[in-house]
C-alpha cells in the first residue's frame, strides 16, 4: 500500500516521538580540569582527615607527618622540623629557572566544635597548661589540602622552568610560626624570589577571590595596663586609692583615642578585651589590670596610638593618685602585598574564576596574619578565596560553627598550580 505524503510525515513524527532520545554529549574537560577532577576526591579526604585530627600551634606533629609523607610520595625533596613543626617541599621543574614559594598554614584553635559533621573534631590539646577542645575553626585544614593538591598537579606536569617551594607553616594562630621558620633560615635554606599565600574568606561567596596592592591585613599588638593603687576595706574607701574605677576611667578615655587622634580616612581598632581586679566583693584591691589589642594598617599610626595609650593610662591614673604601668607585647606586622605580585595574583584569579568574580582592589581587613613577616623579607602577595555558601556570607572565622567549604579545594589547588606556572613563565621571560 502506498502512503500519501501527509501520512509519511505523520509516521516520521511518531517515530521521532517514540525513538530514544540521543544522549547529550558531556562537555569536554580541559587538561587541567581533568587532572583536578582526578585528585579532588583525595584532596577532600585529606582535608576531612586533618579536620578530624586538629592540632594546636607548635603541636602539629601528625599533620606535618601526613604532609611530608604525601610530598615524598610525589618524589619531592622534603625538609621537616623547619621552625619547629614546619615542612618544606621542593618541586623542581624540567628546566632551570627562578624559585617561587607557596605557603599554607596548618594549626588549629582552642575551640569546641559545634558543627554536626561525620568528621567533626573530638580532639583535645594543651593550651596555656590546660586541656582544651581543639577545632579547625579558621580553615587551615582546607589551606593544607589545597596546597597538597597543587603539589600533585605541579608534579604531574613539570614542563616549566624553575622550582616551587611548598611551605607548610605551623603556629599561625598567635604563635608567629612564620617568624620561627624564618629564624630557622627559611629564606636562606630555601631561597625564593616571590612568596604567595591564600586564606579562605567567609565574607565572600564561594567562587569569588580577592586581593589588593598594599596592606590587606592589619598589624596587631597586645598590651597590659597595670593600675596600682592602695587596697583596703570596701567600707573605708577614703583610706584607699581604689584602682578599679581608675581602670574603668582609662577604658572610657581610650575609646576616644582613635576617633579623636587619627585622620578619619585612616583605620585602627583598639579593644580592651579583659579586666582583672580583686578577690572578693568587700575588699578594694591594690591593682587592676587591663588587657587590650591594637590593630592598624600603618606603622606610624601604630606608633601614634601606642604613645597615646601609655599617655592616657599614666595621666588618668595620676589624676586619681594612682600609677599605671604600660606593658607592650609585639604582635604581627601588616600583611602588605607588593604591586607586581598582587597584580599577578589578580590576573590568575580572573583566569580561574572569571573577571566578574575577582576583586582586584578589595578593602583591607583589620584581622592579622603572620604571613606579614614573610612579606617583610620577600616580595609577594596574600589573597582571599570566598568561603560563603549558596551565594551568601559564610560562618565567621574562629566561630565554633565554622567549616571550610570543600568546593574550594579543587578551585584552590587549580589556582596554586596556575599561579606558580604563570609566575615562573613571567620570571623566565624577563630574565
Amino acid at each position: 500500500m502506498k502512503l500519501s505524503k501527509p501520512a509519511l510525515a505523520i509516521g516520521s513524527l511518531l517515530l521521532a516521538m517514540i525513538a530514544p532520545a540521543q544522549a547529550v554529549e558531556a562537555p569536554v574537560l580541559s587538561d587541567i580540569e581533568q587532572r583536578v577532577s582526578a585528585v579532588e576526591g583525595h584532596m577532600i579526604a585529606w582535608r576531612r582527615d586533618i579536620h578530624q585530627h586538629p592540632e594546636l600551634s607548635n603541636q602539629e606533629h601528625r599533620t606535618a607527618k601526613l604532609v611530608a609523607e604525601h610530598l615524598k610520595k610525589l618524589g619531592l625533596e622534603v625538609k621537616t622540623g623547619v621552625g619547629g613543626t614546619g615542612v618544606v617541599g621542593l618541586l623542581k621543574g624540567d628546566l632551570p629557572g627562578k624559585v617561587v614559594a607557596l605557603r599554607a598554614d596548618m594549626d588549629a584553635l582552642p575551640v569546641k566544635e559545634l558543627v554536626d559533621l561525620p568528621f567533626a573534631s573530638k580532639a583535645k590539646g594543651k593550651h596555656m597548661g590546660k586541656e582544651v577542645d581543639v577545632m579547625h575553626a579558621c580553615g587551615h585544614d582546607g589551606h593544607t589540602a589545597m596546597l597538597l593538591g597543587a603539589a600533585h598537579l605541579l608534579s604531574q606536569q613539570r614542563n616549566f622552568g624553575g622550582t616551587v617551594h611548598l611551605i607548610f607553616q605551623p603556629a599561625e594562630e598567635g604563635g608567629a610560626g612564620a617568624k620561627a621558620m624564618m629564624e630557622d633560615g627559611l629564606f636562606q635554606r630555601f631561597a625564593c624570589q616571590a612568596v604567595f599565600a591564600l586564606h579562605n574568606w567567609p565574607d565572600l561567596p564561594q567562587g569569588q577571590m580577592a586581593v589588593r596592592v598594599g596592606p590587606i591585613m592589619a598589624a596587631n599588638i597586645r598590651f597590659e595596663i597595670r593600675v596600682r593603687g592602695k587596697g583596703g576595706h570596701a567600707a573605708l574607701p577614703h583610706t584607699t586609692r581604689d584602682p578599679v574605677p581608675v581602670a574603668c576611667a582609662i577604658v572610657t578615655q581610650l575609646q576616644t583615642l582613635v576617633s579623636r587622634t587619627l585622620d578619619p580616612v585612616d583605620s585602627a581598632v583598639l579593644t580592651i578585651g579583659k579586666i582583672e581586679a580583686g578577690t572578693v566583693e568587700n575588699i578594694i584591691p591594690n591593682e587592676a589590670v587591663l588587657y587590650g589589642t591594637l590593630r592598624t594598617l600603618r606603622d606610624d599610626t601604630q606608633a601614634t596610638l601606642v604613645a597615646g595609650i601609655e599617655r592616657i593610662a599614666q595621666h588618668t591614673a595620676a589624676a586619681h593618685e594612682c600609677q599605671a604601668l604600660y606593658i607592650h607585647k609585639p604582635g604581627y606586622p601588616n600583611t602588605t602585598n607588593s604591586a607586581a605580585e598582587a597584580a599577578l595574583m589578580a590576573q590568575v584569579m580572573a583566569e580561574v574564576v572569571g573577571p566578574e568574580n575577582t576583586h582586584p582592589n578589595i578593602a583591607p581587613a583589620m584581622t592579622s596574619e603572620d604571613f606579614g613577616f614573610m612579606l617583610q623579607q620577600v616580595p609577594g602577595a596574600y589573597g582571599w578565596i570566598g568561603n560563603g555558601k549558596n551565594g551568601q556570607r559564610g560562618t565567621s572565622l574562629h566561630h565554633p560553627g565554622y567549616d571550610f567549604n570543600d568546593d574550594n579545594i579543587a578551585l584552590g589547588a587549580r589556582f596554586w598550580d596556575t599561579l606558580a606556572r604563570r609566575w615562573l613563565e613571567q620570571s623566565s621571560a624577563s630574565a
